[in-house]
């Protein structure tokens, strides 16, 4: 299957359309941002460990009863998907309090959560991604009930299922963005990606941070992290 035109460059990942009006190929790239957009940079290798984990992950949580876009890798860096209606929404699964919940409830961060919480962010770079909550998501009609009532079961799905997986890895999942599509039936179905990218991954005993906070936060060593997540995964 062949690129045919660039349908949209975001700031991971370019997206082209193929021969199949239903299926699209995702380029991942090396830049890095932070802060919608604010501050740029590069993570060498980024795309291709961001695509192969992606893949990885989505496999595994197919198999557990979760729909993706994924139909096949056909690269290091590409990846050809369904064609979807994004959700215009950040679903964002919070198991350990980390980052801005830390921030605005005052807690220290890695603070375990009681309960495993969900947010919504409404998806707009220029809004800087504001939360809203059931009401506005209905009020604004970017979804029904019932689709919204799928997407927090599938979320919490996901994070039985990756929690799990990654502990093995040794692994701790604190948090994780999701963004899920509809298909032209108008199934329901895990978009974008699962990467140390829209991922908060910590190891279990040192705490280490194996994600993009070590850019964010201008730790270093983000290069060396994202490797060592797919190595654990994937042996590699």
């Amino acid at each position: 299957m062949q690129k045919v035109k660039e349908l949209y460059e975001g700031k991971a990942k370019k997206v082209w359309t193929t021969e199949d009006p239903e299926l699209l190929i995702v380029d991942y790239k090396d830049d890095a941002t932070a802060g919608n957009g604010a501050k740029k940079g590069t993570i060498h290798d980024k795309g291709i460990i961001n695509n192969r984990v992606t893949n990885h992950l989505m496999k595994l949580l197919e198999k557990e009863g979760v729909p993706t876009h994924l139909v096949e890798e056909i690269s290091d860096r590409e990846t050809i998907v369904k064609k979807v209606s994004i959700v215009p929404l950040e679903v964002i699964v919070r198991n350990i309090a980390a980052g801005s919940l830390a921030n605005r409830l005052g807690l220290e961060e890695g603070t375990p959560m009681k309960k495993t919480v969900l947010e919504y962010c409404y998806k707009d770079d220029a809004l800087g991604d504001p939360m809203v909550n059931e009401y506005h998501i209905m009020a604004m009609e970017w979804c029904t009930k019932e689709e919204l009532d799928l997407i927090a079961k599938y979320s919490l799905k996901i994070n039985e299922v990756l929690s799990a997986y990654l502990k093995e890895a040794n692994i701790q999942l604190i948090d994780f963005k999701l963004e899920f599509g509809k298909t032209s039936d108008g199934t329901i179905v895990l978009a974008d990606e699962i990467s140390p990218d829209t991922c908060r991954f910590w190891d279990t005993v040192t705490k280490e941070k194996l994600d993009k906070d070590r850019f964010r936060r201008d730790m270093g060593g983000e290069e060396d992290a994202y490797k060592e997540v797919m190595k654990r995964l994937m042996g590699e």
